[in-house]
């Protein structure tokens, strides 16, 4: 593995990709070292009895402008490590399903986890070359060092040297930026400030945010009660009337929302119909994908009825 690549490629990494592969490790840990029923762990002669979790495998895709190669999003791979064979029609059938939604992105390469680059991680490679004649491998290491400030992730590139008189296909590290959009940057600051500290659960983290939440909406609650009181008696002549606080009054109603507005109800009601709408697609989308494996499974099972002579008409 070489130092640094000499492609001369200006990488634009996405937050998108980050979280889906720190997601797809965490889930497959997960499955493996499910949380104890109890408070302690169970331990086997005093050793925690946990088992490490094996590297993950995905594609990346993206779109390449010129000298500038920009990683939008990426997806699992189905990738056996004993016999290093990838599932094909796996990966053939995801690359139609997102060249339909995103024509203009393609695979540029594949990400792993890892401290850092195997030599069997040629194998998927090469094997990835017949998609990208030149494809890239994101590496994203899961170790937590909180003395770290840079991001665990590395980019290679593979460049083709002479060593020993061999030529050889290596792994360079290429240098990279992050690139985000609006919407990234807001659903990583909402994930940042929910993320788990100190050995806490994301439950907890998340119940202390609402209850924050909570706890603000109830102050503002009490204080405008106070407020309308206050302008409740002074209407009444219980209370002098003071110009100067009534000033502050109305430059303080002024930048609370106007809730009752007819502005703010449409706006509402559009995005609430919206949301119901992708909610109603995605059940449909899931539904249809369970029919469609259901009558799989029965035209394989009838035919095997049918090929063993059983009866041919179905009532």
């Amino acid at each position: 593995m070489a130092s640094s690549s000499s492609s001369g490629l200006t990488f634009k990494l996405h937050p998108l990709v980050i979280v889906n592969i720190s997601d797809h490790y965490t889930r497959v840990k997960s499955q493996l070292n499910p949380p104890p029923l109890t408070s302690t762990s169970a331990t086997v002669n005093g050793v925690e009895n946990q088992q490490q979790a094996p590297r993950v495998y995905g594609c990346v895709i993206g779109v390449q402008r010129g000298r500038t190669v920009e990683i939008f999003n990426s997806f699992e791979l189905l990738y056996d490590p004993s016999t290093h064979s990838l599932d094909r029609p796996f990966l053939k059938k995801k690359q139609e399903l997102y060249k339909k939604v995103f024509p203009h992105f393609y695979i540029l390469g594949w990400y792993s986890t890892g401290s850092d680059a195997q030599e069997s991680d040629m194998h998927i490679h090469r094997a990835l070359m017949d998609i990208n004649e030149s494809p890239l491998y994101v590496l994203l290491n899961p170790a937590i060092n909180p003395t770290q400030k840079d991001l665990p992730v590395t980019i290679y590139e593979s460049e083709l040297h002479v060593i020993d008189g061999i030529p050889q296909l290596i792994f360079v590290r290429s240098s990279y930026t992050i690139e985000t959009v609006e919407a990234e940057r807001i659903s990583v600051d909402h994930v940042a400030h929910l993320k788990p500290s100190d050995g806490g659960s994301a439950a907890t983290q998340l119940a202390a945010h609402l209850t924050g939440i909570h706890s603000a909406i109830k102050m503002l609650n009490s204080r405008i009660r106070v407020l309308h009181h206050y302008l409740v008696g002074m209407q009444k002549g219980d209370i002098p009337c003071e110009n100067s606080l009534l000033r502050q009054v109305s430059s303080l109603l002024r930048r609370l929302p106007a809730i009752e507005s007819e502005k703010f109800q449409d706006d509402f009601l559009m995005e609430y119909n919206d949301t119901l709408l992708i909610t109603y697609l995605a059940m449909f989308t899931n539904c249809s994908s369970t029919m469609n494996e259901l009558v799989d499974k029965f035209n394989t099972a009838y035919d095997r009825h049918s090929r063993r002579g059983g009866r041919t008409a179905f009532i």
